[in-house]
């Protein structure tokens, strides 16, 4: 097992190594670039149209709508990194880490827009009559390579037991046994069962579920942490001075902190909103939409909702309670409940513990489809039932990991996938530039037409 667990880490430290961060920051800020800073000027239009109903696309082609295509990517998002994944990045990285998220995430949104513009483009109707879609089909299709497209789907699928089940699973059964002292085997059963039943439904039943899950996990987070922040006020200018400080400078070891810090600021970054990793477009090509970028613009507001709002919630209640000093990898995962006991004695543990059931569980589902349609490019609908039943009894398996292999294993896995799919979102970055000319004049027509229709109403 030892030699297993340097392999891995080995492994790790070689994929998320400086090239990888230069390669998946500096995708986004290209496309930030070509796009005219489009996750800017578009946010609020994107908020809109992911949340309005009479916004909605009901006309076009597509398994599930704008909504439910968010939150089956939302569901994969926001997980485990939001909590855990946060607290391991300030403990292993400093509070600075918090601020490199926040980069990430910023020029993430421009990354999480490519994507999802090529994965609507490029998608096909299956032979079960649902749309497929994510970088394996716009790297064939669009570059016209199907062996890197081949590899892509080998690491999604591979990589999808990794941050969507094994890691989730993990997490939760650790502090389900500190909260509440119950057994990790049960936890693991239990998670197993649920997923099960949704997944085993398939892409609508997932996006039906997250539809429902997301939104209260995610409001009731969110407002907890905000009742954190705003009950003790006045620790909030110190925290968001250390992390900004911390992003840049040390007393000591400068160059080595600045590397950690980035690294494993960008590293969790990603983990936490899968910007470039090339996961959400798959669930984004199965939207009902009538232009590609409309549904991603929709997308994009993943990466805003996940690291902006969710992550900065947590980064700063952790650096506010101050507890990260002197701690190790091994007790990460504790330091988000302990933070919030800390502000909400008797409650806050407790809160988080609910909270990181609702997130694994949800991102488990997510992550099942992704991983799911990964199988099925590699060898067609045979394999579909048989991955659904592996991942349920891997969702047991992860109740019982060592955590440092399971983070290892995921983070090694997801910045494989990254690459192929960084690849073709530079080589095809023309194509989403006039897919978004075509759209914004498609935008301006519908512009003058709506007073037109207001009049003859």
């Amino acid at each position: 097992m030892e030699t297993l667990t340097n392999l891995i880490s080995t492994a790790n430290s070689f994929v998320w190594g400086p090239w990888m961060l230069i390669l998946l920051v500096g995708t986004g800020i290209f496309l930030t670039l070509r796009l005219g800073f489009l996750q800017f000027k578009q946010l609020p239009y994107a908020l809109k149209l992911a949340f309005s109903p009479q916004l909605q696309d009901k006309q076009s082609h597509g398994d599930i709508s704008h909504f439910q295509a968010l939150m089956t990517a939302l569901a994969a998002t926001i997980g485990t990194g939001n909590i855990v994944g946060v607290a391991t990045a300030i403990v292993l990285g400093g509070p600075g880490a918090v601020f490199w998220m926040w980069i990430t995430a910023i020029f993430g949104m421009a990354t999480k827009y490519g994507e999802a513009v090529l994965a609507v483009k490029y998608r096909i109707t299956d032979e079960n009559g649902e749309m497929a879609g994510g970088p394996m089909y716009y790297i064939e299709r669009g570059l016209g390579c199907k062996w890197l497209a081949w590899i892509f789907a080998l690491f999604g699928a591979v990589a999808a037991f990794g941050i969507g089940n094994l890691v989730q699973t993990n997490a939760v059964a650790g502090a389900v046994r500190d909260t509440f002292g119950i057994n990790p085997y049960i936890t693991g059963g239990v998670l197993a069962l649920l997923t099960a039943l949704v997944i085993l439904g398939g892409v609508k039943s997932i996006g039906r579920a997250a539809g429902i899950i997301v939104p209260f996990m995610a409001v009731s987070y969110i407002l907890a942490g905000l009742y954190t922040i705003f009950s003790n006020l006045s620790l909030f200018p110190l925290a968001l001075s250390t992390i900004c400080t911390e992003a840049f400078s040390a007393q000591a070891g400068f160059g080595a902190l600045v590397g950690s810090t980035i690294r494993y600021g960008v590293a969790r970054g990603v983990f936490s909103n899968e910007a470039g990793l090339g996961s959400a477009p798959i669930a984004a090509a199965a939207a009902k939409t009538d232009h590609p970028c409309r549904q991603a613009l929709v997308s994009m507001t993943g990466t805003f909702l996940d690291s902006i709002v969710v992550c900065s919630i947590t980064g700063i209640s952790l650096v506010m309670a101050n507890l990260y000093p002197g701690l190790d990898k091994a007790h990460a995962a504790a330091l988000t409940g302990r933070s919030f006991e800390l502000f909400m004695p008797g409650a806050g543990g407790m809160l988080v513990t609910i909270a990181l059931m609702f997130f694994a569980y949800s991102t488990a589902l997510g992550w099942s489809y992704y991983g799911e349609k990964c199988f099925y490019y590699l060898v067609g609908r045979k394999g579909i039932l048989p991955y659904r039943i592996l991942f349920c009894m891997l969702t047991f398996v992860g109740a019982i990991l060592k955590l440092g292999l399971v983070w290892d294993i995921a983070d090694t896995f997801n910045g494989a996938m990254a690459i192929p799919n960084l690849i073709a979102l530079l080589l095809l970055s023309k194509v989403i530039v006039s897919e978004t000319h075509d759209f914004h004049v498609l935008r301006q027509q519908e512009k003058t037409q709506q007073p037109a229709r207001s009049r003859a109403a």
